[in-house]
């Protein structure tokens, strides 16, 4: 892994060079180009960049109106305010009619550090699966964030998608291949599966690495897509290993975890431990990754339940008999 930009950055410089060629792509901004990065955008295009100050819900119906026309609206801001203060723009005007509307919220998770609760949108994957029509991302590092930027301008219809604050290692070759609703198979294994989203996936293969050095073998997933989540991978999960550990830099409740424990309740029954905030709020900090760890997001954490799950497994093959 060697150390890269920021997924905010790789996305702004894919909007720009995508801008480029799709003539239909125009940005919109709340007033925070510099965090976004959609500046660059402006730079290049100004007759196709729109900042509409602090009012992100005008902002939400702007970009509905601009894609009744055929243009493809990219929309930006933090994501606590793209998943909350706009939320009922977002409903209505953009995924009810099914517009083909592009929301991409930037600085995401306690990862924020120091911006505080306020800030850490830590409900926002929870908020956007929950509504009808609408795809959700947690693109991993710059590669998968480039990749994923391309295909949702691809994609014909609404679209959230989460980006975190702090530079990010590649872990990912630049040929990887990348479908929406796939999860990426970054580490075989047959003891147990870690399936992470966002900036999780990372620990998660620093917590498999771990693991390796005690004789564990643990599958590692990268589910950038949330929703339509790769219902394939889980149940494969689910019945070639000894159960999932998920990761993400979010509430336990409604992200997810919950996505995954939702398909095996229906359909296969398997141990699963969650990784994330435990239905908290959580505090400032000036280090992220002293965060991670006071709240147990991080490899050690990960690596932790991964054992739980195999301590539990005698339990499960007794239940299953």
């Amino acid at each position: 892994m060697t150390e890269a930009e920021p997924n905010r950055i790789a996305y702004a410089k894919a909007l720009a060079e995508l801008g480029e060629v799709n003539l239909r792509i125009v940005v919109l901004d709340a007033d925070v180009s510099k965090s976004t990065n959609t500046f660059r955008f402006e730079s290049r295009f100004p007759n196709r960049f729109f900042n509409v100050g602090v009012a992100e819900q005008n902002m939400i119906c702007i970009a509905a109106g601009l894609a009744t026309t055929g243009w493809i609206p990219f929309a930006n801001t933090f994501a606590v305010f793209a998943s909350m203060r706009a939320c009922e723009q977002v409903r209505t005007s953009v995924a009810y009619p099914h517009l083909n509307v592009k929301i991409v919220g930037v600085n995401a998770g306690v990862e924020i550090a120091g911006d505080g609760v306020t800030h850490q949108a830590v409900e926002d994957l929870a908020i956007m699966r929950s509504l009808p029509n609408m795809m959700v991302l947690s693109p991993s590092d710059p590669v998968t964030t480039r990749r994923a930027t391309a295909a949702i301008a691809e994609y014909d219809g609404p679209v959230y998608m989460r980006l975190g604050r702090q530079a990010s290692n590649v872990i990912h070759p630049e040929g990887v291949e990348f479908k929406l609703g796939k999860m990426i198979r970054m580490r075989d294994g047959d003891d147990v599966t870690l399936l992470a989203t966002g900036n999780m996936v990372e620990q998660s293969l620093k917590a498999a690495e771990e693991l390796a050095r005690r004789g564990i073998s643990a599958r590692v997933l990268d589910c950038h897509t949330v929703k339509p989540i790769d219902r394939k991978e889980i149940l494969l999960a689910a019945r070639e290993t000894a159960g999932i550990v998920t990761a993400e830099d979010h509430n336990i409740v409604g992200g997810l975890g919950s996505a995954v424990c939702e398909i095996l309740a229906e359909e296969c029954p398997a141990t699963v431990k969650r990784v994330g905030l435990r239905d908290i709020f959580a505090r400032s900090g000036r280090d992220y990754r002293q965060l991670l760890s006071l709240y147990q997001i991080d490899a050690s954490e990960i690596g932790r339940k991964a054992e739980e799950v195999l301590s539990q497994r005698p339990c499960l093959a007794q239940n299953k008999r």
